[in-house]
């Protein structure tokens, strides 16, 4: 891919920067936040945390790193932070954050997400904590940038027809509320398709 890290960083910063997000503030929807975090692999990879079959919503399915917001939090961002150390033992410090995507709800479940995008700027190793998270998978920007590893189906719910993205890496598949959040990062970030 023709783009190293520090010029997709100012591009990322950039877009999110001039772009006004949309806020979701719906009764009934629980908030939470995540982190969509890039690093630095001989080129930019994006990270996707591996859920559990223990957990509550969304098993062994991959997310973002993040969760539900808790009343000591000082904010969605600190959440984002708190969650993804818990979760996968990434330092907050270690995190330089570029921007902040559209809010999300979840179709399945009563959520609302609020993504952050950011840069692991230092090297780290994951520390999945085993009870949530399995593992961590770090996959090429460039392979989520590939056509031939997108699929997309219409799927029907509340009697709504609409699009569900399935992204497919080395016999993995990201979809649901991640996918989505992923693919509003794509278009945003790369509007003219991947970088020749």
């Amino acid at each position: 891919m023709g783009m190293n890290i520090e010029a997709l960083r100012k591009r990322i910063e950039a877009v999110l920067a001039e772009r006004p997000r949309r806020v979701v503030e719906e009764e009934g929807l629980i908030p939470s936040a995540v982190l969509l975090l890039l690093t630095n692999r001989g080129g930019p990879h994006v990270v996707f945390a591996k859920r559990t079959e223990d957990v509550a919503h969304h098993k062994g399915q991959f997310s973002f790193p993040g969760g539900i917001v808790e009343t000591w939090d000082g904010s969605r961002l600190e959440t984002a932070l708190r969650e993804a150390k818990e979760e996968i033992g990434l330092p907050p410090s270690a995190v330089e954050i570029l921007g902040t995507l559209d809010d999300t709800e979840t179709r399945a479940t009563p959520f609302v997400i609020t993504p952050f995008v950011g840069l692991i700027a230092e090297p780290v190793s994951y520390a999945p904590d085993g009870k949530e998270i399995e593992r961590v998978l770090e996959v090429p920007l460039e392979a989520l940038l590939d056509p031939a590893n997108v699929r997309v189906e219409m799927w029907e719910r509340n009697g709504e027809v609409h699009p569900v993205h399935f992204y497919e890496y080395n016999g993995e598949t990201i979809w649901g509320a991640t996918a989505r959040i992923l693919k509003q990062f794509l278009d945003l970030v790369f509007p003219e398709g991947p970088p020749r």
